[in-house]
């Protein structure tokens, strides 16, 4: 829904989302945001209709349930449904929408980013850089479910005083005091769920989600550290020098945007220079950017000089998945590394077929058990169907006892570990299940025997079976491979692109490990039924987007200790135009299926470690940028003054609105839409010179078939007086353009390649 005025939006959002949760919610208790742009400036005179709205809403205290008043203005209260459209009227505001509730997208993978990285650059800090600093200085913000303060990846051994800078505080709660918190860890919010039960009233972790990704993030280097002996080596973060400060936004239930906004708002004045948010919507379920609470507390920080780091989704591998898509985030879709869980199943006459998945079970190595595929195996009353896929009530326990099932996992109703749960409680002894995605993303099944194979093996024990009077097998347990290949690639989890409703913005922007990464983990909560919290490992190996993101903040940090002044908009450039293309094959990455993979798959491409600290060029998004993107997706300029009122008094909103404009924004990426046959399409962008004085790029094209591509002029020569220099690309398809065509426009000087994909559609 394209929405030309926000007032417009809100009244379209509350009367067609009336049967969506999040309205039938907001109908139950109440709760509202109220938006109303930024925070009234010491610099300007304070608005008074923020004043008065405000004021009259504080007098009913019981009912504000926050106050945003740092980075941006307007709160979060209980309000009837009237009231809600009231407000949303009244002057100063830009928009009133109930509070949503958005979820989790829930060291090896530091090595394989390193060593996938083909050309070492030299870290020593050149001109502009920050010489004295190891990262000490720079503070990474999490928003997530809390943090375990114990575990040894947040210890401050070598760390020095926390900076001057920080203003934030450490909260006390149930189980953690301030003295939780130290050199590392310097910082934790918690903001209560008042309607949630499960709500733990302290920044603790009750979850891991938390945990597992401040660790991703920024822990310290903690050697030996494994997954009960899986996956052992050194675990690390990828910014270790930087400090942490959490902000508990979500409980068991979710994480609720009333939360989320006040983190923002909290964030800003506490003084972190990075904000990771392994959390987000839903595809299909896509937030207008004036009701979408990351959007705005992310646009307030982004403002303030703050890099803004997301997930992507964990909705893919379909078309238009991709959330976190304002432009002003960098959003972060999911790889594989070198390094897989092992799980084989041996058959009769020791023939080994590979598996995946994590099981630490305890049963003869020898194939001696009996084998039958589910369908044999299924209650009489049962259909073929749910025999097959083994769900719960369809298995025989006469049939099951004492025998290892083959099972499919194409129901999509009822998870591996249910069909394994209801096997064991029949007395059988494991579970083959046949899935392709399962083999790649390791699941943990405790001590209860299950190895993951793809169709295609599945189809091989299956003819076995068939074909053997008395088929038996084993299952064994895990070990760890590395060095596995072709990796990296694409997840299948992982949300992709075009974003949508936004086709001349190029999203996701870059892709980082966010498949089994093993990382630090709470020790009273436990993914194994059969563990307890005495046992329960101090590390974990989890998947999703949500371990992506916090990669791709780590880096950002680092690039942001040694280079301090630089923008938000200049670290994601750096980050986005060194990206990697080619995995350790030294061929194209691919998705998960082994088909190439393009930028709605992977944005950029890999993210490296060392190419983001000498970048040759970066492409700058001013502020106002942004602001014409609003525009351009039907903002008008009053609205826009609210939400940021410093605009200079040129800046107005064209008057030929259309999506075309979007596409020349200075972003590192480029995406046009509504190309016609032999007509040409022309965007711009400028360059700017980082570290060096004089430097001649001349720009080389990879273009797909049935393209012309033109940049003008295809030679940048900087000088020490012109750092800044722009350049023109025209697109012209010399025939009807069928789905999308991918291609990239880099620069080179002989030193440095900067490198931006394009997508091109009619």
């Amino acid at each position: 829904m394209n929405c030309f005025s926000i007032l417009l939006c809100f009244s379209l959002f509350l009367v067609s989302s009336q049967t969506t949760t999040e309205a039938v919610r907001a109908k139950q208790d109440g709760v509202y945001i109220v938006y109303m742009g930024a925070a009234p400036s010491s610099t300007r005179a304070r608005r008074n209709d923020h004043d008065q709205l405000l004021n009259s809403m504080l007098k009913r205290k019981k009912d504000v349930v926050y106050s945003y008043n740092n980075g941006f203005s307007g709160f979060a209260a209980r309000l009837s449904e009237e009231e809600a459209r009231s407000i949303a009227q009244r002057p100063g505001v830009v928009s009133v929408f109930p509070d949503p509730l958005l979820q989790l997208h829930t060291t090896r993978s530091w090595d394989f980013l390193k060593y996938q990285t083909d050309v070492e650059i030299n870290l020593r800090p050149t001109s502009g850089s920050n010489s004295s600093s190891n990262g000490e200085d720079t503070i990474i913000g999490i928003m997530d479910t809390g943090i375990w303060p114990e575990s040894k990846s947040f210890n401050d051994k070598d760390i020095g005083p926390i900076p001057p800078k920080w203003k934030g505080s450490c909260m006390q709660g149930s189980g953690f005091t301030s003295s939780n918190c130290n050199r590392k860890l310097i910082g934790a919010r918690y903001y209560d769920d008042s309607e949630s039960s499960t709500s733990s009233g302290s920044p603790r972790d009750q979850n891991g989600h938390g945990t597992h990704v401040a660790a991703t993030a920024a822990g310290s280097p903690v050697e030996g550290a494994s997954y009960r002996g899986l996956a052992e080596g050194i675990a690390k973060g990828g910014s270790p020098g930087s400090r942490i400060a959490m902000y508990r936004v979500c409980t068991l239930n979710g994480c609720r945007g009333s939360a989320i906004l006040k983190a923002f708002d909290d964030a800003i004045a506490d003084g972190v220079d990075i904000l990771s948010l392994s959390l987000g919507a839903s595809a299909g379920s896509e937030l207008e950017f004036s009701v979408d609470p990351i959007a705005i507390g992310a646009f307030h920080a982004v403002e303030k000089g703050i890099l803004v780091v997301c997930s992507a989704g964990n909705d893919g591998p379909a078309r238009e998945t991709v959330v976190n898509v304002a432009p002003w985030i960098l959003t972060v879709a999911a790889t594989t590394i070198d390094r897989q869980f092992e799980s084989d199943v041996v058959l009769g006459g020791n023939k080994v077929i590979k598996g995946g998945g994590i099981n630490f079970a305890n049963i003869q190595k020898s194939p001696i058990y009996p084998l039958i595929y589910g369908p044999s195996a299924k209650d009489s009353a049962a259909s073929d169907d749910s025999g097959r896929t083994c769900i719960p009530g369809a298995l025989d326990k006469d049939k099951v006892k004492g025998k290892i099932i083959v099972c499919e996992n194409s129901d999509g109703e009822y998870s591996p570990k249910e069909k394994l749960q209801t096997v064991i409680s029949q007395g059988g002894i494991g579970v083959v299940l046949i899935d392709d995605d399962a083999t790649t993303v390791a699941s943990i099944y405790g001590s209860s025997p299950l190895a993951t194979v793809t169709k295609k093996d599945g189809s091989e024990i299956i003819s076995y079976i068939n074909s053997t009077r008395n088929p038996t097998a084993t299952i064994l347990p895990t070990v760890t491979v590395t060095k596995y290949t072709p990796a990296p690639s694409i997840a299948y989890f992982s949300a992709r692109g075009p974003a949508f409703n936004t086709r001349n913005l190029l999203k996701p922007d870059i892709a980082a490990p966010g498949v089994d990464i093993l990382a630090a983990w709470p020790s009273n909560v436990t993914e194994d039924a059969t563990e307890d919290a005495e046992t329960s490992p101090p590390f974990n190996i989890l998947s999703g987007t949500s371990m992506a993101c916090p990669h791709a903040s780590g880096i950002a940090a680092t690039v942001k200790s040694q280079y301090p002044s630089w923008s938000a908009s200049a670290i994601r450039s750096a980050i986005m135009t060194t990206a990697i293309q080619t995995n350790n094959l030294k061929a194209q990455i691919t998705t998960n299926s082994g088909e190439p993979a393009t930028p709605y798959d992977s944005g950029a491409g890999e993210v490296s470690t060392t190419g983001p600290f000498q970048p040759g060029l970066v492409y700058e998004t001013e502020i106002t940028e942004y602001l014409q993107f609003l525009c351009n997706n039907g903002y008008d300029i009053s609205k826009i003054k609210l939400i940021s009122p410093d605009l200079p008094k040129t800046f107005s909103c064209p008057s030929n609105l259309s999506g075309d404009l979007i596409s020349n924004m200075n972003y590192p990426s480029i995406a046009v839409s509504g190309l016609k046959v032999n007509e040409w399409k022309k965007v711009l962008r400028t360059a700017t010179s980082i570290g060096e004085d004089e430097s001649v790029y001349t720009a080389t094209v990879d273009t797909p078939t049935g393209l012309e591509v033109q940049v003008t002029p295809n030679k940048l020569q900087f000088t020490k007086n012109d750092k800044k220099l722009s350049y023109e690309v025209a697109f012209k398809p010399s025939g009807a353009v069928n789905g999308d065509l991918f291609g990239s426009i880099s620069w080179t000087n002989g030193k440095y390649r900067v490198r931006s994909p394009f997508v091109v559609s009619q």
